[in-house]
């Protein structure tokens, strides 16, 4: 399956704990949480490109699978790490977060970031 798409946020889980234990101001915390962001993930090959945009904010990272990158973070902090692709899951390891992004349907995205014992989850559905 490929990752291509637009998807849609469609609900989050530990949202606020996720963002104070990374260091995002209270207020852009508030700001953030009841918006639903757009993720489009273009696929080419082990080429990616992920754009997200969360209201005025876009967040965009390009890597190649296996290959080292410099992503940026949630926090706007750039940082270089390898993107590893296991089936239908997307892994990286950034700043200390553990993220995997799967494909779990044609139309549904699972995004768990994991720092410590905060486990934040987002799913996303297609557009």
């Amino acid at each position: 399956m490929s990752f291509s798409g637009k998807y849609q946020l469609e609900s989050q889980e530990n949202f606020e704990s996720f963002m104070k234990a990374i260091g995002l101001p209270d207020e852009l915390i508030q700001k953030g949480k009841d918006i639903k962001s757009i993720s489009e993930i273009e696929e080419d090959g082990d080429n990616f490109k992920v754009t997200v945009t969360t209201g005025s904010k876009v967040l965009v990272n390009t890597f190649k699978i296996g290959e080292e990158a410099e992503l940026e973070t949630l926090t706007g902090e750039k940082a270089k790490a390898v993107v590893r692709r296991d089936g239908n899951k997307l892994k990286v390891s950034l700043k200390g977060i553990e993220s995997v992004t799967e494909l779990v349907d044609r139309n549904t995205i699972v995004n768990t970031m994991t720092l410590g014992s905060i486990v934040y989850k987002r799913t996303s559905k297609r557009m």
